[in-house]
């Protein structure tokens, strides 16, 4: 057992444990002295003679009548035979072998800045500060004042534990029971890199993030501890010897009426024009949207799939299923919103459709599979094109770069009347997998699982010539490669030498790689965001940036640095792509889960996530150089909880300057939406998004 140990933890707990079993008997004269003044009380004495004792806890109490000496003080001290005081000493060392090797770990894996002769409480007190929570040195703890509390599967409680026995208690998430544990606010986490940014405060119906609750404190004005049962408004009930805070479902709401109008689009199905470029049930369709109408939705957005308007030959494109789906919305009377997607459809969240990039442009990667990313072991991504051959005419004698162009000039014209009478309020430009601007660093295809960092995608030979240029002119001609110690699609960074805490991320060498890696990114999204600005001149265009939000809680940033985003502890990665959006004038849709839907079932804590944080550092980025935020719904969502948190995240009420969201993108139309129960909380929402009064809210 202890070499299972041992080879799970390393060797450098060792260290610790001698260290620890110097003290053990120290520790054993102190366990004495408290044993003797616990026995010291005055005995009782059984009919049968024998001395019983007092405590519950019986492992001190020995069968024997030992004799008694009196001490200076009074009272009596019994001393107890060698084979006991043997025990106690080998019990001792066992516990401190055990905490030995757990702060081993926590040192190693969890980033814990334990001290050497550390005991387990301060193993516990470490927990409780990561936690939120506030440890005197007595032991005294209490959540903070300014950070509410992080429940675990999204709900909000809070557990009086009997005496110091404190039994972790898994409660259902139906019936909001669950055990509080204070969080540490993201903002106060990132303050050093990100001190006077704006972060609005949670609202009280926000059961998942880390915001502050509607309890304040545990602690009143006199540091008196305060009733929480009579805080929270709820029923206590007993469940094994713990005490567990029923809170009631509904929660009081923000009054939004009055508030600045935000346009709500609704997406439409993927698959809603099919292979042959033909509108997939119009019917069916048009009942849905004429509904969506009558409950005043502001309009309607589609994706224009390259693999399916320019499926098989270059320059050849069939816009027949989006003409006649664009009349129909134009009868409506509806805006629309267009995304131009450059990417495939299938194998990502919420894809129930294949639509693979064009037939002509598959057969030329099965000869040149360079035209796509590649990562270190290899593997060929097909989701996208790689950046590599933005500027090689390998596309039948064009680069990515004019075949994206021509592309969407193609659908100018083709729509140029539904341009000039405003009917299309938005074109969004696809930018690499999924329509985001990012590298396809997590692909579920080739085994990634969340949390996993990802790798990077720079090994086709077209990034690999980039990158041995990027190296000659730095005068280092070997850095023409990429790093060798970063783990695979699942480790996590602690246990590569590249990304854990002081590895070669933030050396020479690694930040090199990085930047040169970043910068490419950046270019990519320069490059095709001017030629969009060129074909729909006069419209809002958009970049769509995605929120990977774990391991964001670490210093290197693992998984958004083989996304392409250069953003560790000591770096704002994300104010390079606000600044190169602006210079196009482009807006920024930006999604990130924790923002929108709070009833995640991601375990957060475990991959050091930080969404909410992320959230706030890539707004107030956009928001520092003027450029318009839209968003949309991670996940499905069809209930109020979810709804407001996407209000408070649209509309943040204490903004000293009022922004907000230039417009919203509902994911997506579909059967469960059309549901009765399900619309009217949606025309609620819409209400609220569009700044009017709800009769109904909460106080």
């Amino acid at each position: 057992m202890a070499t299972d140990m041992q080879r799970l933890v390393g060797t450098s707990e060792d260290d610790d444990e001698e260290d620890m079993e110097m003290d053990v008997k120290e520790e054993d004269d102190d366990e004495e002295d408290d044993m003797e003044k616990h026995i010291a009380t005055p005995p009782l004495v059984g009919v049968d003679g024998l001395i019983g004792s007092s405590s519950n806890n019986n492992r001190f109490h020995h069968p024997q009548i030992h004799e008694q000496a009196s001490t200076p003080g009074g009272g009596a001290r019994r001393s107890r035979p060698l084979e006991e005081k043997e025990r106690t000493k080998l019990r001792e060392r066992h516990r401190r072998a055990i905490t030995a090797r757990i702060l081993a770990g926590l040192r190693r894996h969890g980033n814990y800045n334990l001290r050497v002769r550390a005991d387990i409480n301060d193993v516990i007190a470490a927990l409780a500060r990561e936690a939120g929570w506030v440890v005197l040195p007595d032991g005294t703890t209490f959540p903070s004042r300014s950070q509410g509390s992080k429940p675990i599967s999204g709900t909000s409680a809070a557990v009086t534990p009997p005496s110091s026995q404190m039994v972790p208690q898994q409660a259902s998430l139906t019936s909001l029971k669950v055990i509080a544990s204070g969080y540490r606010s993201p903002v106060d986490y990132n303050a050093s890199r990100m001190k006077g940014v704006y972060a609005p405060n949670s609202s009280p119906y926000d059961s998942s993030s880390r915001g502050q609750s509607q309890i304040p404190s545990a602690l009143g004005d006199g540091g008196e501890p305060l009733d929480t049962q009579a805080l929270i408004g709820g029923s206590v009930e007993s469940v094994e010897a713990k005490q567990i805070v029923d809170v009631p479902s509904k929660f009081p709401e923000c009054d939004f009426a009055g508030t600045p109008y935000i346009p709500v689009y609704v997406m439409l199905p993927l698959g809603i024009i099919n292979v042959k470029s033909e509108l997939v049930d119009p019917d069916g369709l048009l009942k849905q949207l004429r509904i969506l109408k009558s409950i005043n939705v502001d309009g309607v957005t589609v994706d224009c799939w390259w693999g399916v308007v320019e499926a098989h030959a270059p320059q050849e494109y069939n816009w027949n299923g989006y003409r006649r789906l664009f009349q129909m919305v134009h009868e409506l009377k509806f805006k629309l919103q267009v995304v131009m997607s450059f990417h495939e459809c299938g194998g990502n969240v919420g894809d129930d459709v294949c639509i693979p990039l064009p037939h002509w442009v598959a057969e030329i990667g099965r000869s040149n599979p360079d035209i796509f990313f590649t990562d270190r072991e290899g593997r060929r991504n097909p989701e996208c094109l790689s950046w590599g051959i933005d500027k090689e005419r390998v596309l039948r004698g064009r680069t990515a770069i004019e075949v994206y162009f021509d592309y969407m000039r193609s659908f100018r014209a083709e729509f140029n009347e539904y341009f000039e009478d405003g009917l299309i309020s938005m074109i969004g430009v696809g930018l690499g997998p999924c329509g985001e601007l990012r590298y396809p660093s997590n692909p579920v295809k080739n085994g990634w699982r969340y949390p996993g960092i990802g790798e990077f995608q720079c090994y086709d030979q077209y990034l690999l010539k980039n990158l041995r240029k990027a190296a000659e002119a730095r005068g280092q001609a070997f850095w023409a490669r990429g790093p060798d110690n970063v783990g695979s699609y699942n480790s996590q960074p602690q246990e590569t030498g590249f990304f854990c805490d002081g590895g070669d991320y933030d050396g020479y060498f690694g930040r090199f790689f990085l930047k040169w890696y970043s910068q490419v990114l950046i270019d990519h999204g320069d490059r095709v965001l001017a030629l969009a600005k060129l074909a729909f001149d006069g419209t809002c265009i958009a970049a769509k940036l995605s929120g990977i939000y774990w391991w964001y809680r670490t210093a290197s940033h693992a998984a958004e640095l083989t996304a392409g985003f250069y953003n560790p502890s000591n770096r704002d990665g994300y104010a390079a792509i606000a600044a190169m959006l602006k210079k196009h004038g482009a807006a920024l849709n930006f999604t990130c889960p924790q923002l929108h839907v709070p009833d995640q079932q991601e375990n957060f804590s475990s991959a050091l996530a930080d969404p909410d944080g992320l959230a706030w550092q890539v707004l107030n980025a956009a928001w520092d150089y003027g450029i318009p935020v839209t968003s949309e719904n991670f996940l499905p969502c069809h209930n109020r909880v979810g709804y407001n948190k996407m209000l408070d995240g649209a509309k943040p009420l204490n903004d000293p300057d009022g922004r907000h969201f230039l417009s919203f993108t509902y994911l997506r139309l579909n059967s469960i939406l059309m549901e009765r129960q399900h619309l009217l909380e949606f025309e609620r929402f819409l209400k609220r998004m569009h700044g009017e009064a709800v009769c109904d809210l909460q106080q």
